[in-house]
């Protein structure tokens, strides 16, 4: 338990030292918004057991809701923010109510088909650009007296975003909501024999998931001033799927640090290797389900299990 505590203190302490040891901020606020991304899907895929392929249309969602009020509607970076969370969050409740009383690959098949209509949405509608995106959008000033132009304070300003995600997500875990949530995952019929209303429960999961998502989104435009289809694509879908694996489903750390990975892998090879970036990281995604099935989080985890029972 002790070391557990010192490495999430020494995670937390290299986090706010980040843009004063060479990391670039901009890198890093891109990394923790997809690692919030990641953590709100990890909800419901890693203890929930429910596997979205379209949360893209929820960090897509956000992302343009938030750019359109902030850049043309004249709202304040806060009120953008929240906007966009609240806009994913009613999506999200209405694609669960579509979706959520299927089970397995035929709530995954609704929500991709859910999510490509979103996708659609975003390419024809007149407010959001089209292919080019909504472009310009500022980041404003917060709360009518910090101003977001500096990278840095935009970066501690994600950084606290990022921690409150992570503490909230760790409380629901542990409450007997999440506890439920487990128990669903684990086995749904004595769920339902114990007699919890367990569409409920998956509803507010999934509604929850896709708040967070559209968080991530929204924080995402204002970072790097712009929201575009590839946003709402599928194949970011995909990605935070792969993010989740790599680290670690049903872990804490697990989606940060496959986040962090996949994030940096892109931005590193991008501009060397091009489009084959993306054969890269499907090469990354075989291993981890060969050799690394828990993610990495995971089995070490699993590692540190065995050696405690040897001993």
């Amino acid at each position: 338990m002790k070391i557990a505590r010192w490495t999430w203190l020494a995670g937390l302490v290299l986090l706010l030292l980040a843009p004063f040891i060479g990391l670039y901020p901009v890198f890093m606020m891109k990394a923790l918004c997809y690692a919030i991304f990641a953590c709100a899907f990890n909800l419901l895929l890693g203890y929930t057991g429910l596997l979205s392929f379209g949360h893209a249309a929820f960090l897509g969602a956000a992302a343009y809701a938030t750019g359109w009020l902030v850049r043309s509607a004249g709202w304040s970076p806060e009120l953008g923010v929240l906007a966009g969370t609240g806009v994913a969050a009613l999506l999200g409740l209405g694609v669960g109510l579509l979706a959520i009383r299927r089970q397995g690959i035929y709530f995954a098949m609704i929500t991709l088909a859910l999510a490509q209509m979103v996708y659609f949405v975003c390419l024809q509608a007149p407010f959001t650009g089209g292919e080019d995106g909504l472009q310009g959008v500022p980041r404003g000033t917060l709360f009518g007296f910090l101003p977001l132009g500096s990278d840095v304070t935009m970066y501690y300003v994600v950084l606290a975003v990022f921690v409150a995600v992570f503490a909230l997500i760790v409380r629901i875990v542990h409450s007997p909501f999440g506890q439920v949530l487990k128990a669903i995952r684990e086995n749904e019929p004595r769920a339902i024999s114990l007699g919890y209303d367990v569409d409920r429960y998956k509803l507010l999961a999934f509604v929850l998931s896709t708040a967070l998502a559209g968080l991530a989104g929204s924080l995402k435009t204002l970072v790097l001033g712009f929201a575009t289809l590839s946003d709402a694509h599928w194949s970011l879908s995909g990605e935070v799927v792969l993010m989740t694996l790599l680290g670690g489903m049903g872990t804490f750390a697990g989606p940060v640090i496959g986040a962090f990975t996949i994030i940096g892998l892109q931005d590193h090879l991008s501009d060397r290797v091009g489009s084959w970036v993306t054969v890269i990281l499907g090469a990354i995604f075989v291993v981890c389900v060969i050799a690394f099935r828990r993610g990495f989080v995971g089995e070490l985890l699993a590692w540190q299990k065995r050696r405690s029972a040897r001993r």
